[in-house]
């Protein structure tokens, strides 16, 4: 039973969560993700085609896509730093739009890169710098974490599609993450 817990998300998708998406979607798909993880981005990217495609296929309402933090900061340095930002940018509605510039230039996720990237989006930068400053959002980034380590994550990227892992078992191989096969995976959940 213990092994099953571990297959399952135990913290169940929210309205507290980053979102593309209905809740009541037929779907609901949640990765737990690093910005420093190059595997990460390339199942973001792969995901965003995805997503995509299903919306023009099946509907915008079919899937709903919810992102979690689970930096791995023992082996990424930065990806506390560039989750805290991604906060920070939420906060002021911009999260969809930083989170994808972290992922686009995960070799330069120091604090200043950060600031650029906040005043790009046309954030208030006093603000960014304050909540940086003072790790307002750790908290959250935390509560990520915590939910992530129950459900049994270990690494990044962990996927789980309606609230059942996806690629359990597995070897961790690049070619896992496959288009067709997780398109697959998640038409037949939702089925």
């Amino acid at each position: 039973m213990n092994n099953d817990r571990q297959h399952r998300l135990l913290f169940p998708p929210s309205t507290q969560d980053r979102k593309q998406g209905l809740l009541s979607a037929s779907v609901v798909l949640v990765m737990y993700g690093d910005y420093q993880c190059q595997e990460s981005a390339e199942v973001y990217r792969l995901l965003k085609v995805i997503g995509r495609q299903l919306s023009i296929s099946l509907g915008e309402d079919y899937l709903c896509f919810i992102f979690r933090h689970f930096p791995q900061i023992k082996i990424h340095s930065q990806a506390l730093r560039a989750a805290e930002a991604a906060e920070a940018a939420a906060v002021q509605g911009q999260f969809w739009q930083i989170h994808d510039i972290l992922f686009i230039h995960q070799q330069q996720l120091a604090d200043g890169y950060l600031v650029e990237y906040a005043n790009d989006l046309g954030l208030d930068i006093s603000q960014f710098l304050q909540d940086m400053c003072k790790h307002l959002h750790l908290e959250r980034i935390n509560q990520d974490i915590e939910s992530g380590t129950r459900s049994g994550v270990t690494a990044t990227p962990a996927l789980f599609i309606n609230g059942i892992r996806y690629g359990v078992g597995l070897a961790r191989r690049r070619h896992r993450w496959n288009m067709e096969q997780l398109i697959a995976a998640i038409v037949n959940t939702a089925n």
